[in-house]
């Protein structure tokens, strides 16, 4: 008699409500709809952190317009610009000739603010006049504030024309 009486009370733990059916049903909806949209979410957000950016080759000038040791500025079109950018489409760096054929450019932004650097040729340093930062001519930090040198930009020549790399 036992054993007709725990028989029932077995299969009565197994059935589900149909309340409770729906409860889950709609739970388990929710989770794949929330997993839809957020593993895409998830992957636009930091797929920059893992995506190493294209980087392009912009023209500066011909080699014969530099002389041997001399730093001066040119401009070149910014990484990606904009089509209604106009003349803010060009950005600017500081180009020296080492040799006959080694260059090496500076950006003419202060690691300390982002301030413009201007090339003092008297006094052969880079100097902020925003909050006194001052640059050796190989771009390392010489006084003040910035906490790290000049950042640099590669440079190559190709058929007589010489050519900055620049990070999209």
């Amino acid at each position: 008699m036992s054993k007709q009486n725990s028989i029932p009370a077995v299969t009565d733990a197994k059935k589900i409500s149909r309340r409770s059916f729906f409860q889950r049903l709609i739970f388990a909806l929710a989770g794949l709809m929330t997993a839809a949209v957020g593993i895409p979410l998830v992957g636009f957000i930091f797929r920059p952190l893992f995506k190493k950016p294209p980087s392009v080759w912009r023209p500066v000038g011909k080699i014969d317009s530099f002389k041997i040791g001399e730093t001066v500025a040119v401009t070149f079109l910014q990484s990606s610009p904009l089509p209604w950018a106009g003349v803010t489409a060009k950005t600017a760096a500081w180009l020296r000739r080492e040799s006959t054929d080694n260059f090496t450019a500076f950006s003419t932004s202060c690691t300390h603010l982002g301030c413009p650097v201007r090339w003092r040729s008297e006094a052969q340093l880079f100097m902020c006049p925003c909050h006194g930062g001052v640059y050796d001519k190989d771009g390392s930090v010489a006084a003040g504030p910035p906490p790290l040198p000049l950042p640099r930009y590669p440079t190559r020549v190709t058929k007589d024309q010489v050519e900055i790399l620049v990070t999209l």
